[in-house]
Parts: structure tokens; sequence; C-alpha cells
């Protein structure tokens, strides 16, 4: 069974699942996940997770993104983004890059984001979507902290279009941002109806387009498609990896707990990596700092002999 870590490129009209789906009939596996939804109107980098891979998604998505969103000012929708049914329109004649350049800035660090109601956040146990489709659009949506790491103006990207004004902006941010809202939010500043019109995720952690491949590439080159993948390694190397010892890793995979002073080298502010040959066995780390006894996150299947 293939095991690791596929950049694919997810053309525009297909939704994740879709990627997923025929992946797994093409691979001819069950056992295949991804990194982070792109809505059906969104390109770009959709890593996708194979085998025990699968386990290491939320480390994958904690990875940071990059977009490239064009923003549409003089129109707002029920949805965020152009697709949608317009709540409001408004004539803009006159647009000032600076006054774009300071919303830009005013989004920049840590900020308070409230995911759009077409969105697959729960609330309650149901998808915010589900709710939507069934009129009820007065489901309390909780606030959310996000970070956005900068946001850039392709100054050459601006124009007017049927009395509205178009410009693209380049976002690095982290886990949970709704690019949807960015493009509600940069409105807000500017006092205009606003929605995004086109997004592309150009990134996802190192990953760039250019690093993907197209699903007709790997339908046609699947008997080689395991030279491309990227380990599970590569989700987690953000934290520290720490190699044990034969006897150790044969503990760990069975889910042995720890004292952390059997490591008293090792800092374990953070969740820590246990290798063995090299490999991710398992993820362990503290749930509290003043615990004494590690507790397991993760492990992946191994046989250690």
């Amino acid at each position: 069974m293939l095991d690791g870590i596929l950049p694919i490129y997810k053309e525009r009209g297909m939704t994740s699942h879709d990627v997923v789906f025929k992946l797994r009939k093409i691979l001819k596996m069950k056992k295949i996940g991804h990194a982070g939804t792109l809505d059906p109107d969104v390109d770009g980098v959709l890593l996708v997770l194979l085998g025990n891979s699968t386990k290491v998604s939320d480390y994958a998505m904690n990875l940071g993104k990059s977009y490239r969103a064009e923003i549409c000012l003089g129109i707002s929708t029920i949805t965020q983004d152009i697709s949608g049914q317009i709540l409001s329109e408004k004539v803009v004649e006159k647009v000032n890059i600076s006054d774009i350049k300071y919303a830009c800035s005013k989004l920049i660090g840590k900020i308070i984001q409230k995911p759009p109601i077409y969105s697959a956040v729960k609330v309650n146990g149901k998808k915010l979507y589900e709710y939507a489709r069934e009129g009820k659009f007065d489901v309390q949506i909780p606030e959310r902290e996000i970070e956005i790491y900068s946001i850039n103006l392709l100054e050459y990207t601006c124009y007017y279009e049927n009395e509205k004004f178009y410009f693209t902006i380049d976002v690095n941010c982290g886990k949970g941002t709704y690019i949807r809202t960015i493009a509600t939010q940069l409105g807000d500043i500017l006092n205009l109806p606003s929605c995004m019109s086109k997004l592309t995720r150009t990134s996802s952690g190192d990953i760039k387009i250019s690093d993907c491949f197209s699903i007709s590439y790997v339908e046609e080159n699947r008997d080689n498609i395991s030279k491309k993948l990227l380990s599970k390694e590569y989700a987690l190397s953000s934290y520290q990896f720490v190699e044990l010892p034969k006897f150790r890793a044969k503990q760990v995979i069975n889910g042995l707990r720890f004292r952390k002073n059997q490591f008293p080298d090792i800092d374990f502010s953070s969740e820590v990596v246990f290798t063995y040959n090299n490999e991710a066995i398992a993820v362990y780390y503290l749930k509290e700092l003043t615990d004494e006894l590690l507790s397991v996150k993760t492990t992946f299947p191994k046989n250690i002999e």
C-alpha cells in the first residue's frame, strides 16, 4: 500500500472530495484523505494523504498556506464570493490604492474571524452550509482567532469593470483562515460591499503549484507514483525528532507511556516525534507542562524486528 503525501493540483470545478474519490479508483486504495478543503471554484495546491500518512492530516494543515485572491469591491454576497446571492451592490467610481494597502495592513497578525455560513465548520455537530441550505441563517457562528502573516497588493492587477473595482492580493496565512472572509473584512474597512471573485491556493507549506501533479498524470504514471510521494515526516518537520534504539521503539509502537525524566535532554514544551531508522513512529506530548507522564498523540504502525 502506498504511504506518503501526494501534492495534487486541484482544478476548478472539482471538490476536494472529488479528487480523493478519483484517486481511490486510480490507485486502488481506500485509505486516502487530504489536508485542507478547497471549494469547487478554487484551484491550486491540495496535499493528498495516502495510507498511514492520513494520520498527519492535522499537522499538514498547520504548515501554513498561501493564496492569490481577486477581490471585487461593489458587491457583497451571502457566500462571500462572486457566485453567491447578492446582498448589496454599489457603484464604485474611485478607489485609492493607498486605502487598499492600509486595509490590508489592518488584517495582518492575529485577528478574529467569523466563518461564513456557507462553510464546512461544524456548530452543534452540524455543518454550517447544511443550516444555510435549510434556510436557517440565524445560527450562532462562533468567532475564532486566526493568523495572517502577510497580505501584499499586486498593483498591476487593479481594474474597473461594470462600475466595480477589482484587485488581487497574495495572502500568507495560518490554519483555519477563510479568504472569502478576508475579502469582506477588507470591504468593511474600506466601507464598501465586497466579495472574493477568484482564488488560487499557491502553496501549502513549501509545496508550490509547480511541485504538484495533475490527476491525469497520476493516472498515466500510477505504477511509479510512489517515487513522487513526500514522506509523512514532511508534515512533522517543524517538531523535534528523537531517534530511539530498537527496544524503546518497540515500546513506543505498543503505545507505552513514559515519564519525561526518562528523556532528560528533551524539551517537551511542544510535541516530540519519536523515530526509528529515521522514520516517524509516534508523536508524544505533555497535556500539561507540569505532568510527569507523556501522552501518546498518534502512532504509525510498523513492524520492528
